[in-house]
């Protein structure tokens, strides 16, 4: 079996596409950023908004399925355009070039971040998405434009939540690096919600059996028994055995705050992070287990705390010079510096 895996040389692009290895499919990455070849592995440094360019590694590679990662990230809020154009525009790119092809399969990496309020029970794909920022947007729009093409070709959209595994670093290594130098972990309101996670391998197998089925469609994957936050971070905080203890924040001024911080590009958290800090979110899988018999094989403690494994034994090579996908580099604490001197 062959493989076209758009961004690939990202974090989760690059689980996804050591797994196909491991299971012998032939392999090629599409990405900006150059990767490192290998037995079966053939990276092509390619901007998916250049329809020529994906267009001839489509026709020259002829790959079974194709496995649509390559997005520009939240994080990159500055360039309000270029994200759009990438996740939008570079979607349809591969979308026309697949279809071209003659591709049986194209499995697209959608987010969570189609909603941005509390939800007192799962999320179902009958849900009406309601995005509020543009990397949401982005996303939506990316996802109707490829079921629009579901007589010319099998769209699987994946919906997944925040994406977790030894070596994912962004945000979270703010945690880490709170939790590790035994400061206060504050927390948005009581902790008392639930907030989603899915392990980076239990969604490469949700793809690979997405891939191998008739089913089309919306499916929303994600971790079984989600704990509350309070109680996810207290067990990372037990393992860790550090002097780290959790701090309750009041949730209407902190999540303000964050708010006011965010607008005036002094936080790294955006409109979607300072919505969903304090809320529950939780996305019902149902379908996926139905149509696959796919089910999740870690927690959120757990992948959480692999995570911070990863950090601590890390640190020392990731405080230098940091390129590559922000999921895999330390994010800098902004105006979030005050609240480490304070903790």
């Amino acid at each position: 079996m062959r493989a076209l895996v758009t961004g690939s040389a990202g974090f989760f692009g690059g689980v996804l596409k050591d797994r196909l290895l491991a299971e012998g499919w032939e392999v090629v990455g599409v990405d900006r950023l150059a990767d490192v070849e290998q037995p079966g592995y053939a990276p092509k440094v390619v901007d998916i908004r250049d329809a020529t360019a994906i267009g001839k590694a489509m026709n020259q590679f002829k790959p079974d399925a194709i496995f649509h990662c390559a997005a520009v990230l939240a994080h990159d809020r500055q360039n309000r355009a270029n994200l759009w154009s990438s996740n939008v525009d570079g979607t349809a790119n591969v979308a026309q070039a697949a279809v071209d092809s003659g591709v049986q399969a194209l499995v697209f990496i959608s987010s969570n971040c189609l909603w941005s309020t509390s939800w007192d029970r799962p999320v179902t794909e009958s849900d009406a998405p309601a995005p509020v920022e543009i990397y949401g947007r982005s996303k939506l729009a990316a996802e109707e434009h490829l079921l629009s093409l579901s007589k010319e070709l099998a769209v699987k959209v994946l919906r997944c939540p925040t994406i977790v595994a030894a070596g994912r670093l962004g945000l979270l290594s703010i945690l880490f690096e709170f939790i590790h130098e035994g400061r206060r972990v504050w927390i948005v309101g009581d902790g008392g919600n639930r907030y989603q996670f899915v392990s980076a391998e239990d969604l490469v197998h949700a793809c690979l059996l997405l891939a191998g089925t008739s089913a089309t469609g919306i499916f929303h994957v994600g971790s079984d028994g989600v704990p509350t936050v309070r109680e996810m971070l207290a067990g990372v905080i037990q393992r860790a055995g550090t002097k780290a203890r959790l701090t309750q924040l009041p949730r209407r001024p902190a999540i303000a705050a964050l708010r006011l911080l965010s607008s005036v590009g002094l936080s790294p958290l955006g409109p979607y992070h300072y919505r969903m800090i304090a809320s529950s979110f939780v996305f019902d899988t149902t379908r996926l287990r139905n149509a696959t018999g796919w089910r999740p094989t870690t927690g959120n403690t757990e992948m959480l705390w692999g995570a911070y494994q990863f950090y601590v034994e890390h640190l020392d090579e990731l405080s230098g010079e940091q390129k590559g996908s922000p999921h895999r580099t330390l994010s800098g604490l902004g105006a979030l510096r005050i609240v480490k001197w304070l903790s």
